[in-house]
């Protein structure tokens, strides 16, 4: 991956093997596969672990994984969203091709993976939950009109997760996500790593 592309674009260049791995989430075995081009290729990454370990799912929500990479978040929150639905999108097309394909390996029929920018892709709808891991190396920019996309595609009661890195100004994301919703709640923190919630008041 050449330094000035990141995952955040649209069609990942940077060449590179399969890689398969197995994890264990919310209490499911969890099997996924990842290539080159897409986030944290060689093993779920911290933020993305505490995420998972802290959302609130419901049995019937429906659930965004907003720029899903290779879909790890989707798949666990659809296994929780037994009655509901996942959907997950990405700029990437590449993760947006191994999100399906990790989908149809954990043999779950109640999600879908859509190609697009933001919630373009799913511009008429609402949701629930929504899950962020945000792409901070696209810039303060695209993470600020995330969040405020979010705000605006929940349902009432709908509840917004963010995770980032305390190195990264996840705590300046935080005070973000005060300004567009009007309160905030950091819910979990490790391994450098904090994890806040945020609903529509």
């Amino acid at each position: 991956m050449s330094s000035e592309e990141h995952y955040f674009s649209e069609h990942p260049t940077a060449e590179g093997g399969r890689h398969a791995l197995t994890v264990a989430l919310r209490g499911y075995e969890v099997h996924l596969v990842t290539e080159a081009g897409v986030f944290s290729r060689f093993h779920v990454d911290r933020g993305t672990t505490l995420l998972i370990q802290h959302m609130e799912i419901g049995t019937s929500d429906q659930v965004l994984d907003l720029g899903c990479g290779y879909g790890v978040v989707g798949v666990v929150a659809a296994l929780l969203a037994q009655e509901g639905r996942a959907t997950l999108v990405d700029v990437n097309e590449r993760a947006v091709r191994l999100a399906q394909e990790n989908l149809r390996r954990n043999k779950i029929e109640n999600a879908e993976v859509l190609h697009g920018d933001g919630l373009v892709p799913v511009v008429e709808r609402r949701f629930d939950v929504i899950a962020l891991n945000p792409p901070i190396r696209a810039g303060n920019a695209v993470v600020h009109r995330l969040i405020q996309e979010a705000r605006d595609h929940l349902t009432s009661g709908g509840r917004f997760y963010l995770v980032g890195r305390t190195q990264q100004g996840v705590v300046r994301l935080a005070a973000k996500m005060m300004e567009i919703f009007g309160q905030v709640h950091e819910i979990a923190k490790g391994g450098g790593y904090r994890v806040y919630v945020a609903t529509p008041e």
